[in-house]
């Protein structure tokens, strides 16, 4: 069976776009590949290296939301990047034989450090960070690596670091290739782009209420100032959130905007509806897991077990082909 892995970083709660982005892809895959999911602290700190106070709390969490979505420990490992030390081994070798001028035209390097401008990232761990990422999935020899359009060129660099060491060294590592996720582009409620820093999301782990206040708070379109007028869904945060909550209705409901039949509140109140009924068996999952800590803790341990030893054997070849102790 072909390995997979990807990892998530532990920044903060997880959402309706990791949800639906992510998290279903991940639940999809267990059944099909030898998957190794990842919480990814270590490249938390390549961007949040001065707070890093959050990260413990955000990796339980992290795992409490991947299992009350349907993953499962004896389908898939599931553990901690830096409980994994021959994550920072392969990382370093793999820094030796890096040339920079691969790293500098990045172009995720560049646009993050225009976005997140605030933050100083000239620092060695940023710049390097996709030559931890290339350790990362290399450790565990992974054939496929799900990602999005926008980050094939990091799984490129990926593949020519792979090349660069079987040219050194000898054939051993394959060149992963991609596995395309179509990820749904669910905005923030307030339509920028759904994020914890623009306080605009909603949570994996919200409430009933909580949802049915933050869906009541959604931008609609602007020019629909009364319940008759014509609408424009295309312009609306609420019909996009039904494209992925209600798709057997949002023709319909797309139809009935236009036309004025339909208004905000009441499509608000629609929607709440399904988002509720798809995050409730996740809560109930969730209630169970809060209610044995033990047992979570103790699937952390086994998981970072299971991936150490995979990973251990990785670097017994690599040491063995660079000639080292």
């Amino acid at each position: 069976m072909q390995s997979v892995l990807s990892g998530m970083r532990p920044t903060g709660k997880l959402h309706l776009g990791h949800l639906e982005g992510v998290l279903k892809s991940y639940v999809e895959m267990q059944d099909k590949y030898d998957c190794y999911f990842m919480v990814a602290d270590w490249h938390a700190l390549t961007t949040d290296y001065e707070k890093p106070g959050q990260i413990p709390e955000n990796t339980l969490e992290m795992f409490k939301d991947w299992l009350s979505a349907g993953l499962k420990p004896d389908k898939a490992v599931m553990f901690v990047q830096s409980a994994v030390k021959e994550h920072a081994e392969l990382f370093l070798l793999l820094s030796l034989i890096t040339p920079v001028p691969w790293l500098e035209r990045n172009p995720t390097y560049k646009e993050q450090r225009q976005e997140l401008s605030t933050k100083d990232l000239s620092t060695f761990g940023f710049l390097g960070y996709p030559v931890l990422q290339a350790g990362d999935i290399l450790l565990y020899k992974a054939s496929k690596v799900p990602i999005g359009e926008d980050q094939r060129p990091h799984l490129e660099l990926t593949r020519e670091i792979a090349r660069r060491f079987n040219n050194y060294y000898g054939q051993y590592f394959p060149e992963p290739q991609e596995i395309l996720t179509q990820y749904p582009k669910l905005p923030g409620i307030d339509g920028r782009k759904m994020s914890k820093s623009y306080n605009n999301a909603i949570y994996m782990s919200d409430d009933e209420k909580t949802v049915n206040t933050k869906t009541g708070q959604m931008f609609t379109d602007p020019l629909k100032v009364r319940k008759n007028d014509p609408g424009h869904p295309e312009n609306c945060v609420v019909c996009a959130f039904h494209k992925i909550y209600n798709v057997s209705e949002c023709a319909a409901v797309e139809a009935e905007c236009r036309s004025g039949a339909r208004g905000c509140v009441d499509c608000k109140k629609a929607l709440a509806v399904k988002i509720n009924e798809r995050l409730t068996p996740i809560r109930e999952k969730r209630a169970e897991i809060d209610k044995s800590p033990d047992l979570i803790k103790d699937m952390i341990a086994d998981g970072n077990k299971r991936a150490g030893i995979t990973a251990g054997q990785t670097m017994i070849d690599v040491r063995k082909l660079m000639n080292l102790g």
